[in-house]
């Protein structure tokens, strides 16, 4: 019934270039938000939406897959339905802004130890030193390795962008030996022993989840706490914020300032007002 809808849905999103995979979310809420509605597509309404949202947000969803639903049904009124939208009707909702887990350098070695697959521990040792999210990481090829200028190339990043990660010597330590034992892929770095192609990212959240729980570590490590991980301790090493935030590619200040506030070592020094000494003018 909906068919069509989601086939202009998906031309409207190649259209504008955007990723495969975020139009594939896109027509995925669209679909599910449709069949709720009792209505032709062409009788819905912004209230329609309001009220869906209103319904999932009882339900429990959180404001982050809300607000997901609603970017996918503002694509699809205004590019595919055409009609109206209003922001006062349908407002995006406020989110709330947990601060990430990040592992102390002896929780990092104790979670490599708990990889026994030379490949996944591989893996995790390039997602933190180099600070790659588990999707760009899963994408490394052969080539993109740069023994001479210790870099790896990452391609087609979140924003659109090429950049290069710095590659530590520890982990081409590892990666080399990977390497070697592993019949020294040419192509797709760490491929599917089964079918040769690219690894999911499901795939490396439960080897996380299975080492996380053997190392003994925080229950809310993932792989994304790693690249957290990176950052963090770079900032506690005194490197300054603008060379923390080109490294893992942050456009946004306001993606690296988070850091300021899991780095207590970054804090070290700021005296609190309450310690002053007594009888102290105040300013």
């Amino acid at each position: 019934m909906y068919k069509k809808y989601l086939e202009q849905l998906e031309e409207a999103g190649k259209i504008r270039n955007l990723k495969e995979r975020s139009i594939s979310c896109y027509k995925n809420y669209v679909s599910y938000f449709l069949k709720y509605q009792a209505k032709s597509p062409e009788e819905l309404t912004c209230q329609d939406v309001r009220d869906f949202l209103l319904a999932k947000k009882e339900e429990g969803l959180k404001a982050t897959t809300l607000n997901l639903y609603n970017s996918a049904t503002r694509f699809s009124y205004r590019n595919v339905l055409h009609i109206l939208w209003d922001d006062i009707t349908v407002p995006r909702m406020v989110q709330e802004h947990r601060l990430p887990t990040v592992l102390t350098a002896p929780e990092i070695g104790r979670l490599l130890e708990a990889v026994d697959d030379l490949k996944y521990k591989a893996m995790f040792a390039t997602m933190h030193s180099s600070e790659m999210r588990v999707s760009k990481v899963i994408h490394v090829h052969y080539d993109d390795i740069s023994c001479t200028n210790m870099q790896i190339h990452v391609r087609d990043t979140k924003n659109r962008m090429d950049r290069y990660a710095i590659l530590s010597k520890r982990c081409l330590d590892i990666l080399t030996q990977y390497w070697f034992e592993k019949g020294r892929p040419r192509r797709i770095l760490f491929p599917n022993k089964f079918t040769g192609n690219y690894l999911t990212v499901s795939t490396l959240e439960q080897v996380m989840r299975r080492a996380v729980s053997d190392a003994e570590l925080p229950v809310k490590a993932t792989p994304h706490s790693l690249r957290h991980s990176f950052a963090t301790h770079l900032m506690e090493q005194g490197v300054g914020r603008q060379n923390i935030q080109v490294l893992p590619g942050h456009r946004d200040p306001k993606s690296t300032e988070v850091y300021l506030h899991v780095s207590n070592k970054s804090l070290m020094g700021i005296q609190s007002p309450f310690d002053r000494k007594a009888g102290a003018d105040y300013e």
